[in-house]
């Protein structure tokens, strides 16, 4: 009877024993199943809000110094113009190189908060990059001086907007000619103003320096400085690396235009004057089959046409650092479906160039961009 219950006893707890390993390993399969699920959820909810909500971006070069500087990294909405569709929804996140083109969407946005005002900095893929989708193409930022159905005319650098001088961003940059009476600059001084590009440029102390009127106002004031000039290209100097690239348009980064921003809707004539323009977006942007028989005869989709009639609305971007920025002055309009959204912030700021903690602008962290 002791030998049946023992017998029987053993037999229950290796019974609980035998159940207690299949619930504990249940448990632990539950809980691995439960974290696996919960990285898909929060990964899931990460691309929703980089696709539609907002992103962060790194700012490579100084094309928009003083206003963004090398290093920054910038907070950017997608709702403030209105999210835009994934238009190759097939790619690898957040490595652009890799992607399919199986699946392709046309283009479409959501409603946005506003819209694109003159003087927003905003961030677009790069128009010229023809081999890969729009959407995979390299983000830039730039700053919008020309809307869809603006006239636009730089003269001597300053910037005209429908015939009308816009108020210049207090940080925009350009390059001056400093005169010194062979006394030296500095470094220690021009280190103190900020001024990161340019320098001597012969041995009689004369300098091309990058920097905005304010800090060329405190320069004027050294007391070894004789002259300080901005640069300017002559008005008719053509220069043939900027958009359009025709002998029908003498202009140059400080003289440019006047230039009529596309607008959806808008119809042009189509000739030897206007096609240098508007080109590359009847036949690149908006699809169509361009066909030029000789200076008064196009073909678009076979047909004949003496006109035509913009389906997107464009843009016109300039870098704050004018002298230094390819920009719409060296590749032409921005279209509305490679727009990605208005950037807001500057949330922090590391100089690569410095060591250690002295690589962190701590002065630039939560920056509100206007």
């Amino acid at each position: 009877m002791y030998q049946f219950i023992f017998y029987n006893s053993l037999y229950l707890q290796s019974a609980m024993n035998f159940f207690e390993k299949i619930y504990f390993h249940i448990k632990r399969k539950r809980n691995i199943v439960d974290w696996i699920k919960a990285f898909f959820i929060a990964v899931l909810i990460i691309l929703f809000v980089r696709c539609f909500i907002f992103e962060i971006y790194f700012i490579p070069s100084t094309s928009m110094e003083k206003t963004l500087v090398k290093g920054d990294f910038i907070f950017v909405s997608k709702i403030s113009y209105g999210s835009r569709i994934p238009i190759t929804p097939i790619s690898l996140p957040f490595f652009n190189n890799v992607y399919s083109n199986i699946i392709h969407f046309p283009y479409l946005r959501f409603f946005g908060i506003t819209s694109i005002k003159t003087n927003d900095i905003i961030v677009f893929n790069y128009p010229i990059k023809d081999e890969v989708p729009v959407d995979i193409r390299t983000p830039f930022v730039k700053r919008c001086l020309a809307v869809a159905g603006d006239t636009l005319k730089i003269k001597d650098g300053i910037v005209f907007i429908n015939r009308k001088e816009i108020i210049e961003p207090e940080n925009t940059e350009f390059n001056y000619i400093v005169n010194t009476d062979s006394i030296p600059i500095k470094h220690d001084k021009l280190d103190s103003l900020g001024i990161t590009e340019g320098g001597a440029i012969n041995e009689t102390c004369t300098y091309n320096i990058t920097m905005t009127r304010k800090i060329s106002e405190k320069i004027k004031k050294l007391s070894n400085v004789k002259k300080i000039e901005r640069m300017c290209e002559d008005n008719g100097l053509y220069a043939e690396n900027l958009f359009p690239s025709s002998m029908y348009y003498s202009w140059n980064m400080d003289n440019y235009g006047p230039i009529v921003i596309p607008k959806k809707g808008m119809t042009i004539k189509l000739n030897k004057i206007t096609l240098p323009l508007y080109f590359r977006i009847i036949s690149v942007y908006e699809g169509n089959k361009l066909v030029i028989k000789n200076d008064s005869i196009f073909e678009i989709d076979g047909k004949r046409a003496k006109t035509y009639t913009f389906k997107m609305n464009y843009y016109f971007v300039l870098g704050d650092n004018r002298h230094n920025s390819a920009d719409s002055r060296f590749w032409g309009f921005v279209p509305e479906d490679h727009i990605i959204g208005k950037v807001k912030m500057i949330l922090f700021s590391i100089d690569r160039e410095k060591r250690f903690f002295n690589r962190i602008r701590w002065n630039r962290f939560f920056n509100y961009i206007n």
